[in-house]
This record gives structure tokens, C-alpha cells and sequence, in this order.
């Protein structure tokens, strides 16, 4: 193991048993939420997903679930123009990603993702629908470089940096028998539990 991917190691160790719980069933509950939002408003649990997705920036997750339904909601009975009107936790341009989402109502990976763009909201996006990937933000970088690190001080994450990033949690998932994204979820918990991060 390198010494990444034993800082990883070292917070999956830390975990609790309620956080194993808690984070394996983090990403199962966030698609559980998307084919329930497909189901009441007859849109597809793709786009759900994507919705949900599209306003996750800056948002708390429970916020961001009736940030979604909100806003799935108007769409489907008033039409897109009428999304206006909808208050959002996020950014203007990410609720303009959301509708465009609803819009398109398309059961394709690539389609949705394009419309994302950006590589954190498209890791979210599959690791809700199930793909195994991890997402990457300042909280799993904290817990790969081995310390905490307050979200300010996190830096640019590029493209070569994300791959290593990736490839340490997906070396110690399949070390563990987990999933890229349990590692990633079960680890944020213990993390977020051992900082006191609201």
C-alpha cells in the first residue's frame, strides 16, 4: 500500500460499526430517494439522479432532496418556464443544469453526464446511479493526504491529481471487498465523526 492509500486505510479502520452502516447504505439511500422521485412524478430515476446531482454544490443533502422534489415537481406540472420561480441551495447556473436534466428526461449515462460536465457532480451522479466511482471532494481528499484540511485550504484538485486520488480509494476498496463509493462514504462519515463536522 502506499502511504495514500494507508491514510484511507486508516479512517476505514477508524470506522465505527454505525459508520460501516451508515456509509454503506449513504449512496443506496441517495438512489432509493431517485426511483422514489421517479415514481411519484413519472420521470426516470436517471433523471432523478441527475437532478439531485445538478444541485448538490454547497447544498446539505437534505436540502438538496427537497431542493429536488421542489423543483421536479414545478417542472412536471407547470413546465420548465415556471423553474424559475423555484429557490434553490445552490448556484443559478446549477439549477439551469437541473431543468436542462428534466428537459432531456434521457436514461443515458453519457447524455446526462454531458450536461453535468464538471468531474465531482458527474462522480455523484454515478455513484448514486450505482457505477462504482468515488467523489472526490475536500473531505476525501483530507482523508487521503492524512490530515484535516478545512475546505479553504483544499486545493485545485486537476485531472492528474483526481486519477491518483481515485486509484488510492479503488486499491483500498477492492482491499476491503467494498465498492469505490462505500469506501469513499463509510470514510467521509468516520471522518466527518472524528472532526465534529456539521
Amino acid at each position: 500500500m502506499t502511504q495514500n492509500q494507508q491514510h484511507i486505510q486508516a479512517m476505514l479502520d477508524l470506522a465505527s460499526a454505525a459508520d460501516v452502516v451508515e456509509g454503506k447504505s449513504w449512496y443506496q439511500n441517495a438512489r432509493q430517494a431517485s426511483i422514489e422521485l421517479s415514481g411519484r412524478y413519472g420521470i426516470n430515476a436517471m433523471t432523478a439522479a441527475g437532478v439531485i446531482a445538478a444541485l448538490s454544490p454547497r447544498n446539505k443533502w437534505n436540502r438538496n432532496l427537497i431542493d429536488a422534489e421542489n423543483l421536479i415537481n414545478v417542472f412536471c406540472t407547470a413546465g420548465a418556464d415556471a423553474c424559475s420561480e423555484v429557490k434553490v441551495c445552490t448556484f443559478g447556473k446549477n439549477k439551469a443544469k437541473a431543468i436542462a436534466i428534466l428537459e432531456l428526461n434521457s436514461l443515458e449515462l453519457d447524455a446526462n453526464e454531458s450536461i453535468l460536465s464538471g468531474p465531482k457532480l458527474k462522480e455523484f451522479f454515478r455513484c448514486i446511479v450505482g457505477q462504482d466511482d468515488v467523489c472526490i471532494d475536500g473531505h476525501a481528499y483530507s482523508i487521503w493526504f492524512g490530515d484535516r484540511i478545512t475546505l479553504a485550504n483544499v486545493p485545485s484538485i486537476g485531472v492528474k491529481l483526481r486519477r491518483q486520488i481515485k486509484t488510492d480509494y479503488l486499491a483500498v476498496a477492492e482491499h476491503n471487498n467494498l465498492t469505490g463509493y462505500e469506501v469513499q462514504a463509510i470514510t467521509w462519515v468516520a471522518h466527518r465523526r472524528l472532526h465534529s463536522v456539521a
